[in-house]
């Protein structure tokens, strides 16, 4: 099955689940912004949850579909539509050959997943097919998409094929045709506008003045125009520290959030460094991490302190409820 790009939106790269065991040379692990949209669009359609799909960015692109295949769009609500039809989220959709994938306005989120059935086939790099635009690394040819470029899918799964062959049975002469089961909000992260993240303290939390402490989880920040996959730079009210002290650089993450000398915080993000040199105030929890992802720059974000023994249940229960969704797709997707 081949795709291609009529028009690359704002910001659209292959991305699957990262590049893992690279970091002591370097290599960050990148991956999708907000994994689990990435995960659950892949189960939709039959594939592993880390195959390598589109994320999309704000405005979409317009990509043909030159053969029939099965999509699903999870995470932001930009808008899809085919045939100018709006296309629903959070569910397989077959899609008839010859036919257009186009995005309008962005009214919820900040990305999108598009997963497509067999996965998009680009070649590996590290282990993985993710984009990691600034070292020019991974995707397709390490860039983003651009107006011409021709997409391919991978071998699909026994449960792909025949569930597209049970939905295009059922399609008749529509331009697409979506399933009548879905995941529902309640499954998904809690996306918000101006969304309540939750922290653990960071190693140098203690360093910051006592206001500083507790502006950091009573004032909200805005997220700046000056944010990306690599970092979102946040203005509020600046954060002082007791006294001025050398950080040696050590190993950062995605969610980590460091402080620079002019006081406004960073939160890193997918393709942050494996390494950092601020003073770094808090971690993000993984559990919120989707929710961070989807989060448009103008908005605000406030940080609440959880424990580590709260972050680690909140982690076990997604990954409970993740499989039991997960099973439940199979189940979907086999009973036809």
């Amino acid at each position: 099955m081949s795709i291609s790009v009529l028009r690359a939106g704002l910001l659209t790269t292959v991305q699957d689940k990262g590049r893992f065991g690279y970091r002591k040379e370097g290599v960050i692990v990148g991956g999708a912004m907000d994994l689990f949209a990435l995960r659950i669009a892949n189960l939709l359609v039959g594939n592993e949850e880390g195959k390598a799909a589109l994320e999309v960015t704000l405005m979409g692109p317009s990509i043909l579909f030159e053969t029939e295949t099965l999509i699903s769009i999870c995470g932001g609500n930009l808008t899809p539509s085919v045939g100018g039809k709006e296309l629903p989220l959070w569910r397989p959709v077959y899609i008839q050959a010859g036919q257009m994938l186009e995005f309008g306005a962005c009214q919820s989120g900040a990305r999108a997943y598009v997963a497509i059935a067999g996965g998009i086939e680009v070649p590996e790099v590290m282990q993985s097919r993710s984009t990691y635009l600034r070292a020019g690394l991974g995707g397709l040819e390490g860039r983003a998409l651009k107006e011409g470029d021709k997409l391919y899918n991978g071998t699909l799964t026994e449960r792909s094929a025949a569930y597209m062959e049970y939905m295009a049975s059922n399609a008749g002469s529509q331009p697409f045709q979506a399933a009548d089961w879905y995941v529902g909000d309640r499954q998904f992260p809690a996306y918000a506008k101006n969304p309540v993240i939750r922290v653990l303290r960071g190693r140098e939390f203690e360093w910051f003045t006592e206001e500083s402490q507790e502006t950091f989880f009573t004032a909200p920040f805005r997220v700046t125009s000056q944010s990306d996959r690599m970092g979102y730079r946040l203005k509020g009210t600046k954060l002082d520290l007791k006294a001025e002290k050398e950080v040696v650089s050590e190993a950062v993450t995605f969610g980590t959030i460091q402080v620079p000398a002019e006081g406004d915080p960073i939160i890193l993000m997918a393709d942050c460094q494996t390494v950092g040199g601020y003073p770094k105030i808090a971690q993000v929890v993984s559990m919120d991490l989707p929710v961070l992802a989807q989060v448009k720059p103008g908005t605000t974000v406030q940080f609440k302190e959880v424990s580590l023994q709260e972050a680690e249940d909140l982690y076990i229960w997604k990954e409970m409820e993740f499989g039991k969704m997960a099973k439940g797709i199979e189940l979907f997707l086999s009973n036809i």
